[in-house]
């Protein structure tokens, strides 16, 4: 004879449930989107992952931008601030700041294009936002113009790793960038001068050093550049 099925535990059998929390749901949030990627991190697919209902996700996150967000507050733990108090150029330590967050964006596609629109605003946010700052400030970049110029570094940051990402996703990304580059390199010098004469250039440099150089182009336009009274 087949053996009979185990009979179905109770709810009095099963293991308790961890308790509800800020931390449990966004620590269940992160392993969601490891495994299945960020476009399932929903309210109703955290609810199952949890075994209990959506309403309940919502006395401790108002929506899902929130819940990327604070996904997304979870993983700029692993950027790199070292460079904030270490020796060398201020402009440099900066730079490498910003690629190490371009970086953890970088590994995550998802969470890079979240990041155009989440706002974080947990310790491991603020500790970037304070590590930058603080370099602008040893730069001697007025607050005022910190203040607006950490948000336009952050966004270049951030659209950058956004686009790359998107980039890597896509087979045929490496085929499209080399007819950009033949295209640009065979322009005509009779009708597109300016082209011509620095046509290899416009495709130069590898995606740090371009990258490296936008934040510096960013950094001294902040240095030199008042805001505008009010």
């Amino acid at each position: 004879m087949a053996p009979h099925p185990p009979a179905p535990k109770s709810r009095r059998e099963r293991p308790a449930k961890p308790a509800l929390g800020h931390e449990v749901i966004v620590a269940a949030a992160v392993r969601i989107m490891r495994s299945e990627g960020l476009q399932r991190v929903t309210m109703r697919r955290l609810a199952t992952e949890l075994d209990t209902g959506p309403a309940s996700l919502y006395v401790y996150l108002a929506n899902t931008a929130e819940l990327h967000a604070a996904v997304l507050e979870e993983f700029l733990g692993a950027v790199d601030l070292r460079p904030v108090t270490a020796p060398g150029d201020w402009r440099d330590r900066l730079a490498s700041v910003l690629i190490s967050y371009v970086g953890v964006l970088f590994d995550h596609p998802g969470l890079a294009r979240s990041a155009l629109v989440a706002r974080p605003r947990g310790a491991h946010y603020l500790a970037l936002l304070e590590g930058i700052l603080a370099l602008l400030d040893e730069g001697g970049v007025p607050a005022a113009q910190a203040a607006w110029g950490v948000d336009v570094l952050l966004q270049v940051a951030t659209a950058t790793a956004a686009e790359q990402s998107t980039r890597g996703e896509d087979a045929a990304a490496a085929d499209d960038h080399s007819a950009l580059a033949r295209t640009l390199r065979e322009a005509p010098a009779a009708t597109h001068p300016r082209i011509a004469a620095i046509g290899e250039d416009l495709m130069s440099g590898t995606a740090e050093q371009r990258l490296r150089w936008t934040f510096r182009a960013v950094v001294n336009g902040a240095l030199t550049t008042p805001r505008d009274p009010a």
